[in-house]
Parts: structure tokens; sequence; C-alpha cells
């Protein structure tokens, strides 16, 4: 199997970051907008599902940095 350049690791981003860059990691990972990652994160958050807080900080201590 040859590198074709394409291939895509889930980094902590550190140009986009707002506190750790998890968000701009998935966003370059999924090819979106980290403020689209930002607002479902804030969304499910503010509906009750506590579970991207403890998502995100698992995410945190657990991706490498860019």
């Amino acid at each position: 199997m040859t590198n074709t350049g394409t291939d895509k690791k889930l980094r902590r981003s550190s140009t986009d970051k707002m506190i750790a860059g998890v968000a701009g990691g998935w966003a370059e990972l999924l090819g979106v907008d980290a403020s689209i990652i930002r607002i479902v994160l804030a969304a499910a958050t503010l509906l009750g599902f506590g579970a991207p807080i403890l998502i995100y900080a698992i995410c945190w201590a657990v991706m490498p940095q860019e």
C-alpha cells in the first residue's frame, strides 16, 4: 500500500483551537468547519447530554498535539 498523502490522523489542532484544539482536530479529520463541531458539542451539553464534556476531556488527554 502506498502513501498518497491523504492519510488523515486524529490530532489536536495547534492553529484552530479555543481551549485545547480537540474540536479543531475533529473538524480537520471530518473535513468540516470547527464551529460546527463546537456548536454540536455545546447543544448536546445544553440539552442534557453530559457525555460531550466527558468525551472532550478524554480526547484532550488522549489525542496527541499536531
